[in-house]
């Protein structure tokens, strides 16, 4: 992994991995040149930008526009947002809608917006016409410290959450800090559990800068916003470049993941997928205390910071507790029946398990 600080607010951090290797482009108001980027690059003959209808009434027309400026070809595909879309459905009539505009192998997608554009996006562009290049523009905090790196894609089915999917890399991210300013709180928050989870599996700096800098952060601060954003880029970089599909390392980013995503899953997506994962870090923290694994001081630190940051901290009173186990039991992670969750051991450190007693999960549910 190579990291670049090119001056005047820009980064550019490598992901090596062999010819999938692409950079994060982190630079405010990056967004204004990316046709220029892409044109210097030569990623594809012309782009269909594929987003919500959400994000397409804040930026889609001045991405088209920017494009067309530099010399692209660009179409704009917008379906609806929210997690509901993120299934096969929506991937067939965006494919249908490619193959009737002409979209051939030398063309390319680009994602605009947050998670569910980013998996649907790259998913899309893993299968048609098997494989076109496809770019990440994050456009909420989750996405870009999270979801647009490290090539995961894919969309919900009935029996559960991201079960149907690839590995498949993007060719660049490009994060423009400045739309930020566009999220609602609860946006801001559902991104703010993924920046938690950084610091507490892998970086205890970082989780005491996020403890220091809370009011800077949740005001936007852009220096904090952007030491942000880098650190988490650079901690999954580091780790995608290790392991890029999920055999060992890379399951520790699944931190709160195992029991958030059955959370998420068992409330029929009410519950935003930062508030199922705060939940789920504290319930994997708590596991982790009663079995003498993570210190008490050091799960109160974790649970403090969550809280501290206005994520939820406990499953909901109403929400179905063995429906929550139903889904567990369909975790795309779990092996030969075996559910395996990432436990704290340390601020900083983690470890992966599947010894885990019905008590003592009934316990955190």
């Amino acid at each position: 992994m190579l990291v670049r600080d090119e001056g005047q607010g820009m980064t550019e951090i490598q992901v090596g991995l062999g010819e999938r290797s692409y950079p994060i482009r982190i630079e405010k108001g990056c967004l204004a040149t990316l046709g220029e980027d892409l044109v210097r690059r030569q990623v594809a003959n012309r782009f269909a930008v594929i987003t919500d209808d959400r994000v397409a009434g804040l930026y889609g027309q001045a991405v088209l526009a920017n494009l067309r400026k530099a010399g692209l070809q660009s179409d704009l595909l917008v379906f609806r947002h929210g997690e509901a879309s993120k299934n096969l459905e929506t991937i067939a009539s965006l494919a249908s809608r490619l193959a009737a505009s002409g979209y051939d192998r030398k063309d390319g997608l680009i994602a605009l917006g947050g998670g569910v554009v980013g998996d649907i996006t790259g998913f899309l562009a893993s299968i048609y016409m098997r494989g076109i290049p496809f770019i990440q523009v994050p456009t909420t905090l989750l996405a870009q410290v999270d979801s647009s790196v490290g090539g995961k894609t894919g969309v919900d089915i009935p029996e559960g959450k991201n079960l149907v999917g690839t590995f498949y890399q993007p060719k660049s991210v490009h994060i423009d800090p400045a739309v930020l300013s566009t999220l609602d709180r609860t946006d801001l928050l559902c991104g703010l559990a993924e920046v938690i989870k950084y610091g507490v599996i892998r970086d205890p700096a970082f989780f005491n800068f996020l403890e220091r800098r809370r009011a800077g952060i949740l005001a936007l601060d852009s220096a904090d916003v952007g030491e942000m954003i880098r650190t988490c880029c650079t901690i999954k970089a580091d780790v995608v470049e290790q392991d890029e599909r999920e055999g060992g390392l890379r399951r520790i980013l699944n931190y709160g993941h195992t029991i958030g995503h059955a959370v998420e899953a068992a409330s029929s997506f009410a519950i935003s997928h930062g508030a199922a994962v705060a939940i789920g870090m504290v319930a994997a923290a708590r596991i982790a205390v009663a079995k003498g694994m993570l210190e008490k001081q050091e799960g109160e630190r974790i649970f403090s910071l969550i809280a501290n940051y206005g994520l939820p901290v406990a499953v909901p009173e109403g929400l179905d507790r063995n429906l929550i186990k139903t889904y567990l039991k369909t975790d795309k992670k779990a092996v030969a029946g075996r559910i395996f969750y990432i436990l704290p051991t340390a601020i900083g450190s983690t470890c992966i398990t599947d010894q885990i007693t019905d008590q003592q999960l009934d316990q955190v549910l």
